[in-house]
């Protein structure tokens, strides 16, 4: 007699526990179309309706939010010119969805030459092997700039990608070349490949978790817990 058999014929309830992977509750579907029951783990949790839904739902909030701060945008962008030479929008290549690569675009906070000066600032990253870049008390950062990045203002062209359709309100933040490379240097399981499953974001998880004052492995921690357990309520948590 087997435990199963045993269990019904004393009414008792089985729970079974998984322990050879990992399954949170927002990514199994028992699936019967074989006739019998069947654990289906979902590789993409935003798909299908749910993508659908979130693209619609970034749509709708960028055009209101730039609509609304449009008379922000062209006062940032006066106090850019007045403050240093050079461009009022910086364009920098990021890896997004499924890897591929795209321009993101910022307010300028730095001089506009900053881009020269980043190598020295990579290879010091390098040497201490971390995977993202974090840079504090940088010389390259003008003043308005201070101003813009203490208060992540500088992000807000970035609603111009989400209408693009290379970013969403939230998400995994964009990362750049040299920091994947680091990733897959650093972590040789394939976990983080779970956060090019969605479009990167604007805002996410890891930015009002602590952002800078968290660790490499914390962060890449949050960015995948994002993807595994994406619901729409998490977004809207994420926003506020």
């Amino acid at each position: 007699l087997s435990l199963c058999d045993w269990a019904q014929t004393n009414d008792i309830d089985i729970k079974i526990l998984p322990n050879e992977v990992q399954m949170t509750k927002d990514k199994i579907v028992l699936d019967d179309t074989l006739g019998i029951p069947i654990i289906l783990l979902i590789s993409n949790p935003v798909r299908d309706f749910d993508y659908f839904l979130k693209r619609v739902l970034d749509i709708a909030f960028s055009l209101i939010i730039l609509i609304i701060l449009s008379p922000l945008f062209l006062i940032l962008a006066l106090l850019i010119k007045l403050d240093s030479k050079g461009p009022v929008l910086y364009k920098h290549l990021r890896i997004g969805y499924n890897e591929k690569e795209f321009y993101c675009y910022k307010f300028r906070s730095m001089i506009s030459d900053a881009g020269k000066q980043l190598n020295n600032l990579t290879k010091n990253s390098l040497q201490q092997n971390k995977a993202f870049l974090k840079l504090e008390d940088d010389a390259r950062i003008t003043k308005i700039g201070k101003f813009i990045r203490k208060y992540s203002l500088d992000e807000l062209p970035q609603l111009f990608n989400v209408l693009k359709g290379e970013m969403s309100l939230v998400g995994p933040r964009p990362i750049v070349k040299w920091e994947l490379e680091q990733i897959k240097k650093i972590y040789h399981n394939y976990s983080y490949k779970k956060m090019f499953k969605v479009l990167p974001g604007i805002t996410g998880l890891w930015q009002v978790s602590g952002r800078s004052l968290l660790n490499d492995e914390k962060r890449l921690e949050l960015e995948i817990f994002y993807v595994d357990n994406w619901s729409l309520n998490l977004d809207i948590k994420i926003l506020f």
